[in-house]
């Protein structure tokens, strides 16, 4: 019944104007929209919180001439597959004929995750396109994002959300701001100039240096190898950004993805870090992921191996194409190898959680309610 209050059924057409506004973003700037599989043979994050995909009960199947019983999922698609994670991967095959690609596509994950940041299903919002420079990338998400905050600010539903009478909340006994002096705040953060941009290694500095002159306490010390905390970056996104949200680029390279290219120089003192960035918004934290694409057959084969992906053969660059197709390591990436193997261009993308972008236009915290029917750990009624 909560869908029928005022308040949800103003954040649902607030979902479908953002709908809207992206897809006249892209459609100006000539990006083709895809429709990615839902039923995916790999997990694109490589964390392993996907769900699997088996037929409801067993059942018989005629099959040249034979009846078959096919109960498990092995028996139907010939190995396991599982619901998409990332729509990434199969975006990138499609780059080097478009160029500029894009989707809104539903995504789970299995993650046990109980907070008001998690859903183990919502749409993801992904575009790829060629280029060399990680520079490109973020200018399209902060052009992106900027541009619908000032049609949601200039429309009827934006209007409408900062015409509501809303109930005070408090917290700790203390009056907390309206929520119609967040979201203009929100939005105001979000329409003005250039959003500030720092290195991981530089974020780190300033927590371990907060921490050590006692400016604040965290639960969890900052350091290279164990990469941001919630709380880490709701520092860094409220000190550094001062109301605008903040890129974060050059992640350790050992705890991200397979996928990314290696940064072209790493900092004196630091690991090797790869070419990506997280964009964290003030009091919502990280809402886009995005790097460039490791194009090249043999490093990306390498980084595949260090993650456990590869099992073949060590390759040479003498023969690497024929030692590659001799060897087929890759499994149900073999076919991501190909899109290297027959011809790549350099690329990069991200990825925008699109419930958690509409939760923070709308100047609400947990993203379970700005989604119709939120499921989440434990929570899939109907």
């Amino acid at each position: 019944m909560r869908l029928r209050t005022p308040l949800n059924a103003l954040l649902a057409r607030l979902r479908s104007e953002c709908e809207y506004y992206v897809s006249r973003f892209f459609h100006d700037r000539q990006f083709v929209r895809l429709h990615p599989p839902i039923i995916t043979s790999s997990d694109c994050e490589g964390a392993g919180e996907v769900f699997s995909l088996s037929p409801k009960e067993p059942h018989n199947l005629l099959h040249k001439g034979q009846i078959r019983t096919v109960g498990l999922v092995e028996d139907f698609f010939r190995d396991p597959k599982y619901l998409t994670v990332s729509s990434q991967l199969h975006l990138e095959a499609f780059v080097h004929e478009h160029q500029k690609v894009w989707t809104l596509s539903p995504t789970f994950r299995a993650e046990k995750s109980d907070t008001p940041r998690h859903l183990s299903e919502f749409y993801m919002l992904e575009a790829e396109i060629r280029t060399t420079r990680l520079e490109d990338v973020m200018e399209l998400v902060e052009d992106l994002i900027r541009f619908v905050a000032v049609q949601v600010r200039d429309c009827t539903v934006g209007k409408e959300l900062i015409s509501i009478e809303y109930i005070p909340e408090s917290r700790g006994g203390e009056t907390l701001p309206s929520r119609v002096d967040v979201i203009q705040r929100r939005w105001q953060g979000l329409a003005r100039g250039t959003w500030p941009r720092i290195t991981y290694r530089k974020a780190i500095e300033i927590l371990q240096a907060a921490s050590d002159a006692k400016q604040t306490t965290f639960s969890f010390n900052p350091s290279w190898h164990t990469g941001l905390q919630l709380e880490h970056e709701k520092y860094i996104a409220a000190e550094i950004g001062q109301g605008s949200p903040v890129f974060v680029t050059d992640y350790p390279k050992g705890i991200k993805p397979f996928y990314m290219l290696p940064s072209e120089a790493n900092l004196r003192g630091s690991g090797p870090t790869v070419a990506c960035f997280d964009l964290l918004l003030p009091e919502m934290c990280e809402v886009v992921g995005g790097s460039l694409r490791e194009h090249r057959l043999k490093q990306l084969i390498q980084s595949m191996r260090q993650h456990g992906l590869y099992t073949g053969n060590e390759i040479n660059s003498e023969s690497q194409n024929q030692k590659i197709s001799a060897t087929g390591g890759a499994g149900n990436l073999e076919w991501y190898l190909d899109l290297r193997r027959y011809g790549g261009v350099p690329h990069g993308g991200f990825g925008l959680g699109f419930d958690r972008l509409l939760g923070y236009l709308a100047g609400i915290d947990n993203v379970r309610d700005v989604v119709l029917f939120p499921r989440y750990f434990g929570k899939c009624d109907c």
